[in-house]
């Protein structure tokens, strides 16, 4: 897992990156910035899975449903498993850190 902050999401709203703030956990911080008239807010945090399930990023309650319907024996959208995967691919690359691999 990295081991320092990264910027994990960015808010328009105030009140809604200050209670996205205290859903994660690890090192954190907010930080806002303004741009004319607008002040965005930029959540810095802890990449990991956690974290994200958390800030409800990157389908990964969609995920977590796939991965439970596959582990009893049920069916499943395969190709919205595919699709998630493509994703946290990415994801991973960008921030260095690994799917595991029940998820796959």
């Amino acid at each position: 897992m990295a081991d320092q902050m990264k910027l994990l999401a960015t808010y328009e709203d105030k009140d809604e990156a200050e209670i996205a703030l205290t859903k994660i956990s690890g090192e954190k911080r907010l930080a806002s910035e303004r741009d004319s008239t607008v002040v965005i807010y930029n959540l810095f945090g802890e990449p990991s899975w956690g974290n994200f399930y958390k800030l409800d990023m990157f389908r990964l309650k969609e995920l977590q449903a796939i991965v439970e319907l596959r582990r009893n024996g049920a069916a499943f959208d395969e190709d919205l498993h595919k699709e998630i995967i493509m994703t946290l691919k990415y994801v991973a690359n960008n921030y260095g850190i690994t799917i595991p691999s029940h998820w796959l």
